[in-house]
């Protein structure tokens, strides 16, 4: 590769691994590829469109103007969809893996500009050489690089393809990094909201104790100030002696984690003003491998119960599954959150006899025949899920 390549190489590199961890993501490192190759558009399609389906590209498009920037400035980001109709037409897809190829290596000028890709696509947005390389990542994300130049423009030259070459394995390596990351987040993500949906607070500590992440049922809770405070990163209880013992055992857990031995989780009631009732804490170690110990990692983690908060079952997963109706699932709900049957009947505006040919059809359809037993199935059911 020439030399004049070799001063922006290293921080094109950079770049490109600094890509998965972008709010939108190789914002910076298309726009620098761009400016290296001298193109009007460098596009990354991270998914296809299918059928229904818009799928996803992220394109860093040169500003117009003899005076725009070297690199382009948040505004020119685009994150858009390559419409279905013109994938369907094009003719630059499936890529040998890690091959750089160029439009004209597949399709002459001649035929390309007879081609109802380039009428219908190509020459409406005034492009007409593309230079592209597919690369995909062990887990099966495929990604495909394109850069693409004016009608009047060079062709791309063994210059242009080398730089490429040079670049696809870390390309392949950070799309890796990139798809190892959502998988991860998505993942985290199912497991927050399905504990946020079962109505437990919970925050992360690092080896500090410092507050880390709160999910939102926390977040309510460190708010309200009722039994347990946020001062500054310190998670703090009302009483002396409850936080004395919070303390004390975040203490041993984190001495334990930092020494790479064992620790148990510790519970503690947390009282609250008032009729309030007491809030059931546990705080227990979060596992991490050998080598995920540093600063700022999780190491703790405090789950955090209200009783005084409403059981959210959702009523149509419960009918979903009991065979339910929309008012037998509804009254299952009201007596799970401890009201009797004749509150039930109050707050419904039904019967009493109502309510109880109600329950009755419950028992029959839950083969149970105690509303202790009712309550239990459904709080321990994946309705709250829903």
């Amino acid at each position: 590769m020439h030399a004049s390549f070799d001063t922006d190489y290293d921080e094109l590199i950079g770049l490109i691994y600094q890509g998965p961890l972008e709010e939108q993501p190789w914002q910076t490192a298309l726009p620098a590829l761009r400016e290296m190759l001298d193109v009007q558009v460098v596009s990354l399609v991270l998914r296809p469109p299918a059928v229904g389906d818009p799928g996803l590209i992220l394109n860093s498009v040169r500003p117009e103007g003899a005076d725009a920037p070297a690199l382009a400035s948040p505004d020119d980001w685009e994150l858009t969809a390559y419409r279905d109709e013109f994938f369907s037409l094009d003719p630059f897809v499936n890529l040998p893996l890690e091959k750089v190829t160029a439009l004209e290596d597949i399709l002459p000028d001649e035929a390309l500009t007879a081609s109802d890709y380039y009428r219908q696509y190509l020459h409406p947005i005034g492009l007409f050489r593309i230079l592209g390389v597919d690369t995909a990542e062990p887990g099966g994300m495929l990604a495909r690089l394109r850069l693409s130049r004016r009608k009047q423009e060079p062709r791309f030259t063994e210059r242009d393809r080398e730089l490429l070459r040079r670049l696809t394995p870390h390309l392949r390596r950070a799309i890796e990094i990139y798809a190892t990351l959502n998988r991860t987040t998505s993942e985290r993500d199912v497991y927050a909201g399905a504990v946020s949906q079962l109505a437990v607070a919970t925050i992360i500590l690092d080896e500090q104790a410092r507050i880390r992440n709160a999910n939102p049922i926390a977040q309510v809770l460190l708010e309200e100030g009722d039994g347990l405070t946020r001062n500054g990163d310190s998670l703090q209880l009302a009483g002396r002696d409850a936080n004395r013992q919070l303390q004390q055992a975040l203490a041993t857990i984190i001495a334990a984690q930092a020494q790479g031995q064992p620790s148990v989780a510790h519970a503690l009631r947390v009282p609250r003003s008032g009729s309030r009732s007491d809030l059931g804490l546990v705080v227990r170690p979060v596992p991490h491998s050998e080598w995920s110990q540093g600063q700022s990692s999780p190491c703790a983690a405090v789950f955090i119960s209200d009783p005084d908060q409403h059981e959210s079952a959702s009523k149509q997963t419960l009918g979903e599954l009991f065979e339910l109706t929309p008012a037998e699932a509804n009254l299952a709900i009201l007596l799970a959150r401890g009201l009797s049957l004749a509150e039930v009947s109050e707050v419904q505006n039904i019967s009493q006899h109502t309510a109880r040919a109600q329950l009755k059809s419950i028992f029959a359809k839950t083969g149970i025949s105690r509303q202790a037993e009712l309550v239990r199935l459904i709080i321990k059911s994946v309705a709250s899920l829903g």
